[in-house]
């Protein structure tokens, strides 16, 4: 995916437009589309950065390396910004899993970034349902349907269902297997169970074997006297 964003550079120029690409999970960045062939300025890897939606302005998504880089970026449409959203995602997703098989290890910030992914696509879908539901009820209120701003809709719903159920996917695995190495393997001795009914039998009988030898001194103690 390729098109405009605006970048926030800094407090004297604040935000200014420029030339993104996004390809082999690396979003680069360039002044314009015509100068594409002189070098990127600036690019980000979307394996290690995290994806965070701006919770008041809808056109606005962060790409951020804690303590590292971080790219502020602004759309022209709420619209855009979700078609962004869910390019971004799906490249980070699916370069997660291509570092699941190659690696048997996993992480616990993996899982964390998974975590955060979850609730990104989570809110974006709370989002799309609600134009789709609007957009249906302006058409079921006055009786014209806008049918481009709905397939547009449904369309950004549908893929980012599609992200949403294949981060839950990996999600899980990722869960699962963190799960299975951190279970501690200690063997159960038989001082860590309950006692059966027979062993408390067993338990029961040298005591009640001492209790009739007792009863048979005494009686022949009484007998001798």
């Amino acid at each position: 995916m390729e098109g405009v964003l605006c970048k926030w550079t800094n407090y004297w120029s604040g935000w200014q437009p420029r030339w993104f690409v996004l390809g082999n999970g690396v979003l680069s960045y360039y002044k314009s589309q015509e100068e594409v062939n002189q070098g990127c300025k600036g690019s980000i890897k979307m394996s290690v950065c995290e994806i965070n939606v701006h919770p008041t302005d809808a056109t606005r998504l962060d790409l951020v390396i804690p303590t590292e880089q971080h790219f502020y970026l602004k759309s022209a449409t709420a619209q855009e910004r979700q078609q962004w959203l869910v390019a971004l995602g799906s490249a980070k997703a699916s370069l997660g899993v291509r570092q699941k098989k190659d690696s048997v290890t996993t992480s616990p910030d993996m899982l964390k970034t998974k975590k955060s992914e979850l609730r990104l696509y989570c809110d974006l879908l709370m989002q799309q349902v609600h134009t789709v539901k609007t957009t249906a009820t302006a058409a079921t209120d006055s009786s014209n349907l806008d049918v481009e701003v709905l397939n547009e809709a449904t369309s950004l719903l549908g893929a980012t269902c599609d992200t949403f159920i294949k981060t839950l996917e990996e999600c899980m695995k990722l869960a699962n297997a963190n799960f299975a190495y951190e279970l501690p393997h200690q063997l159960i001795t038989d001082s860590a169970l309950p006692p059966t009914t027979a062993a408390a039998g067993a338990a029961a009988l040298p005591l009640a074997a001492s209790n009739n030898l007792h009863v048979k001194v005494k009686r022949k103690r009484n007998l001798c006297e």
